[in-house]
Protein backbone atom coordinates (compact mmCIF):
# COMPACT_ATOMS: atom_id res chain seq x y z
CA UNK A 1 0.00 0.00 0.00
CA UNK A 2 1.58 3.40 -0.93
CA UNK A 3 2.02 5.60 1.51
CA UNK A 4 -0.37 7.90 1.14
CA UNK A 5 -3.13 5.05 0.96
CA UNK A 6 -1.23 4.25 4.19
CA UNK A 7 -2.22 7.63 5.85
CA UNK A 8 -5.72 7.78 4.80
CA UNK A 9 -6.25 4.32 6.24
CA UNK A 10 -4.83 5.72 9.46
CA UNK A 11 -6.68 8.34 9.56
CA UNK A 12 -9.53 6.47 9.31
CA UNK A 13 -8.70 3.86 11.95
CA UNK A 14 -7.85 7.44 13.92
CA UNK A 15 -11.93 8.40 13.54
CA UNK A 16 -13.40 4.51 13.81
CA UNK A 17 -11.38 4.19 17.00
CA UNK A 18 -12.34 8.11 17.96
CA UNK A 19 -16.14 6.50 17.66
CA UNK A 20 -15.09 3.97 19.77
CA UNK A 21 -13.90 5.33 22.34
CA UNK A 22 -16.50 8.23 22.79
CA UNK A 23 -19.47 5.01 22.34
CA UNK A 24 -17.64 3.05 24.86
CA UNK A 25 -17.76 0.18 21.98
CA UNK A 26 -14.23 -1.93 20.42
CA UNK A 27 -16.40 -4.55 19.56
CA UNK A 28 -15.95 -6.43 15.95
CA UNK A 29 -19.96 -5.46 15.47
CA UNK A 30 -18.70 -1.80 15.65
CA UNK A 31 -15.68 -2.19 13.58
CA UNK A 32 -17.98 -3.54 10.86
CA UNK A 33 -20.47 -0.92 11.36
CA UNK A 34 -18.05 1.77 10.74
CA UNK A 35 -16.45 0.32 7.79
CA UNK A 36 -19.26 -0.48 5.78
CA UNK A 37 -20.75 2.90 6.49
CA UNK A 38 -16.60 4.89 6.01
CA UNK A 39 -14.49 2.59 4.18
CA UNK A 40 -14.19 3.37 0.44
CA UNK A 41 -10.94 1.43 -0.34
CA UNK A 42 -11.11 -2.04 0.22
CA UNK A 43 -7.06 -2.00 -0.12
CA UNK A 44 -7.06 -0.58 3.11
CA UNK A 45 -9.20 -3.37 5.05
CA UNK A 46 -6.70 -5.54 6.20
CA UNK A 47 -4.15 -2.67 7.65
CA UNK A 48 -7.06 -0.84 9.40
CA UNK A 49 -8.64 -4.62 10.65
CA UNK A 50 -5.06 -5.57 12.00
CA UNK A 51 -4.09 -2.62 13.66
CA UNK A 52 -7.86 -2.42 14.74
CA UNK A 53 -7.40 -5.86 16.43
CA UNK A 54 -4.17 -5.19 17.78
CA UNK A 55 -5.39 -2.38 19.52
CA UNK A 56 -8.55 -4.03 20.50
CA UNK A 57 -6.80 -6.62 22.06
CA UNK A 58 -4.13 -4.78 24.12
CA UNK A 59 -5.12 -1.78 25.25
CA UNK A 60 -5.03 -2.01 28.53
CA UNK A 61 -1.18 -2.66 27.62
CA UNK A 62 -1.24 0.57 25.17
CA UNK A 63 -3.06 2.60 27.38
CA UNK A 64 -0.60 2.44 30.21
CA UNK A 65 1.96 2.69 28.05
CA UNK A 66 0.98 6.35 26.67
CA UNK A 67 0.53 7.27 30.08
CA UNK A 68 3.99 6.11 31.33
CA UNK A 69 5.24 8.08 28.31
CA UNK A 70 3.02 10.98 28.44
CA UNK A 71 4.88 12.61 32.13
CA UNK A 72 2.06 13.43 34.67
CA UNK A 73 -0.71 13.11 32.05
CA UNK A 74 -3.60 10.89 32.76
CA UNK A 75 -5.33 9.26 30.12
CA UNK A 76 -8.72 10.88 30.92
CA UNK A 77 -6.86 14.54 30.09
CA UNK A 78 -5.91 13.58 26.59
CA UNK A 79 -7.98 15.12 24.14
CA UNK A 80 -9.64 11.75 22.66
CA UNK A 81 -8.22 12.55 18.71
CA UNK A 82 -5.15 12.36 20.30
CA UNK A 83 -5.11 8.78 22.06
CA UNK A 84 -6.93 7.70 19.43
CA UNK A 85 -3.88 8.71 17.20
CA UNK A 86 -1.27 7.17 19.79
CA UNK A 87 -3.26 4.17 20.40
CA UNK A 88 -2.32 3.22 16.66
CA UNK A 89 1.20 4.29 16.86
CA UNK A 90 1.88 2.44 20.05
CA UNK A 91 0.29 -0.78 18.44
CA UNK A 92 2.20 -0.15 15.48
CA UNK A 93 5.48 0.13 17.87
CA UNK A 94 4.21 -2.77 20.28
CA UNK A 95 2.89 -5.31 17.87
CA UNK A 96 3.23 -4.66 13.94
CA UNK A 97 6.66 -5.36 13.39
CA UNK A 98 6.63 -4.73 9.38
CA UNK A 99 5.61 -1.15 10.32
CA UNK A 100 9.30 1.04 10.77
CA UNK A 101 9.16 2.91 13.61
CA UNK A 102 10.05 6.06 12.39
CA UNK A 103 7.05 5.79 9.87
CA UNK A 104 4.88 5.12 12.49
CA UNK A 105 5.63 8.20 14.70
CA UNK A 106 5.63 10.68 10.99
CA UNK A 107 2.42 9.56 10.52
CA UNK A 108 0.99 9.79 13.63
CA UNK A 109 2.48 13.67 13.64
CA UNK A 110 1.07 14.06 10.22
CA UNK A 111 -2.84 12.81 11.30
CA UNK A 112 -2.08 15.25 14.13
CA UNK A 113 -1.49 18.14 12.80
CA UNK A 114 -5.05 17.52 10.11
CA UNK A 115 -7.42 16.63 12.85
CA UNK A 116 -5.83 17.92 15.84
CA UNK A 117 -4.81 20.91 18.18
CA UNK A 118 -2.30 23.24 17.37
CA UNK A 119 -0.29 21.61 20.59
CA UNK A 120 -0.82 18.08 19.75
CA UNK A 121 1.78 17.24 17.54
CA UNK A 122 4.57 17.88 19.22
CA UNK A 123 2.75 16.20 22.13
CA UNK A 124 2.18 13.14 20.28
CA UNK A 125 6.09 13.36 19.38
CA UNK A 126 7.34 13.14 22.94
CA UNK A 127 5.23 10.86 23.79
CA UNK A 128 6.03 7.99 20.91
CA UNK A 129 9.68 9.11 21.27
CA UNK A 130 9.92 8.42 24.57
CA UNK A 131 8.33 5.06 24.15
CA UNK A 132 10.83 4.30 20.83
CA UNK A 133 13.56 5.22 23.04
CA UNK A 134 12.55 3.29 26.11
CA UNK A 135 11.88 0.46 23.64
CA UNK A 136 15.60 0.68 22.65
CA UNK A 137 16.89 0.47 26.09
CA UNK A 138 15.13 -2.64 26.85
CA UNK A 139 16.60 -4.36 24.06
CA UNK A 140 19.97 -3.63 25.02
Amino acid sequence: MSSNKRLKARALLMQMLFQMEVQGDFSEEAKDFFLAGYLEDKSQETYIVRCYEAVRDNLEIIDSEIEAASENWKLARIDIVDISILRIAVAELMFMDDVPKAVSADQAVRIAKIYSSEKSPKFINGILGRIIRSDGEQQT
